[in-house]
């Protein structure tokens, strides 16, 4: 028998005793008195007895019924989970994130809150603070709006930045908001296609202006003590999950990490803002080969770029330039490590030091990046949409890092590794020059440390 029904008929034994201390059920009756009948204990003037027997039956019952039931009617919360299922969000989980719940929180709950609070609260939902997203409400709205969205510009912004921040699937988002995963597709599509369009020209800029170029090269020589550095460029591959492929192109999107990703390319200043974005190549493709496909490499190399700072470093004259590893070409506006194993004299050993402590700016902006916007983990969207969702998730960073958001524990990627990029022959002079100009600054480093 159960040990819970015992205890509970232990108790009531107590309990009738309290209630009819004259007789005892446990006890055998007394000698001289003939042994009480059903009858006469229904019959009886104490009420104890009939209360007792009424409980007992119920709680046998009960217990019976319940040990029969028990393995058809355990809990879904005591059963196992299929491997790489999620458990389907319960009513009162998804009235959360109705329209409904969504309003009284942007609404009537949110000004009741103290700042700190508030923006945390709203990190944790949209991966941003509540000023920061009402930002990108505002310059939305007027696109959201023409385009005769069902729902509030403001709700369609924060269903989609959940999305990005948690990484969540366009299913759980529409199983959440009791919506269609149709729908939510469409939406996400095209509120990442205004970001990555229409907000792009606005928060993702090369800094030409002077004034922007002086607070970047004085930033980047307060970190590395090199002059006129405006930039640190890197790739990264995101994960694209559950590709289809023709057989000819599943070797091109698998990156040299194992999975298939699109490979994405920025440039981004001291403050870990993003000044320039690509994403072009499959996850297979080289950092120098997508370099040489970037705009950005044909308007420097066309001079459509043309950076009014100019300083002199023993002789030259260096323009401001960007830096990065050795899976990149030298060129003269494009700064690359003497060696990557130390192997160089110690002029160039601390030159390659100090550039790879600038170069590290780009290597923390993804790491910022993909910790942010989750969704950059595992991406769970169409190819053909994948490089407007990375986009979008590069200018909403921007956004963040001009907001002074706080920085969460950053995600990084694996060391780089692999051969030192080739120069091509059209890129030759621009080499030469670049080597040249890449000596004297080491020797100019090395010369104003060691005095």
């Amino acid at each position: 028998m159960d040990e819970t029904f015992l205890l509970m008929l232990s108790n009531l034994l107590h309990l009738h005793n309290s209630l009819d201390p004259t007789t005892s059920l446990l006890s055998p009756p007394p000698t001289s008195s003939p042994s009480p009948s059903p009858s006469s204990l229904l019959s009886s003037s104490s009420s104890a007895p009939l209360l007792f027997f009424t409980l007992a039956s119920l709680l046998s019952f009960l217990a019976t019924s319940s040990s029969k039931k028990g393995p058809l009617n355990s809990s879904p919360s005591s059963k196992k989970l299929e491997p790489n299922s999620s458990p389907s969000p319960s009513p009162s989980s998804s009235s959360h994130f109705s329209i409904t719940a969504f309003r009284a929180l942007s609404t009537d709950h949110i000004w009741s809150l103290d700042a700190p609070i508030r923006d945390a609260q709203w990190r944790s939902l949209y991966g941003l603070s509540y000023p920061v997203f009402t930002t990108v409400v505002e310059k939305l709205k007027p696109f959201i709006t023409a385009s005769n969205l069902s729902l509030p510009s403001d709700y369609a912004v924060a269903m989609v930045l959940s999305r990005l921040s948690h990484g969540y699937s366009a299913k759980t988002i529409a199983s959440r908001s009791s919506l269609d995963p149709y729908l939510v597709s469409k939406i996400t599509n095209m509120v990442t296609r205004l970001l990555a369009t229409k907000l792009y020209p606005e928060f993702i800029k090369i800094p030409v202006s002077r004034r922007r170029l002086i607070e970047t090269t004085q930033g980047f020589e307060e970190l590395t003590s090199l002059p006129n550095i405006c930039g640190a460029i890197d790739g990264s591959p995101i994960k694209v999950r559950g590709l289809k492929l023709d057989r000819n192109l599943m070797n091109s999107y698998k990156c040299k990490y194992g999975f298939d990703s699109v490979l994405l390319q920025v440039v981004a200043d001291h403050r870990k803002i993003f000044w320039d974005v690509c994403v072009k190549a499959p996850g297979g493709a080289d950092d120098a080969t997508h370099f040489r496909d970037s705009l950005l490499y044909n308007r420097l190399t066309s001079g459509d770029i043309l950076w009014d700072k100019m300083i002199n470093v023993r002789g030259h004259h260096v323009r401001p330039y960007i830096v990065g590893d050795w899976c990149y070409p030298l060129l003269s506006f494009l700064m690359t490590p003497f060696s990557p194993d130390g192997a160089g004299t110690p002029a160039q050993n601390l030159f390659d030091g100090m550039l790879m402590k600038g170069r590290s700016v780009v290597v923390e902006a993804i790491g910022l990046l993909k910790t942010r916007w989750k969704i950059l983990q595992d991406l769970d969207v169409g190819l053909n949409h994948a490089p407007q969702t990375i986009v979008a998730c590069c200018v909403l960073h921007n956004l963040c890092q001009i907001a002074r958001e706080p920085e969460p524990e950053i995600r990084k990627d694996p060391d780089e590794t692999g051969a030192p990029a080739r120069v091509l022959e059209s890129e030759k002079q621009y080499y030469y020059f670049g080597e040249s100009l890449r000596q004297a600054l080491a020797d100019d480093l090395h010369q104003r440390l060691s005095s």
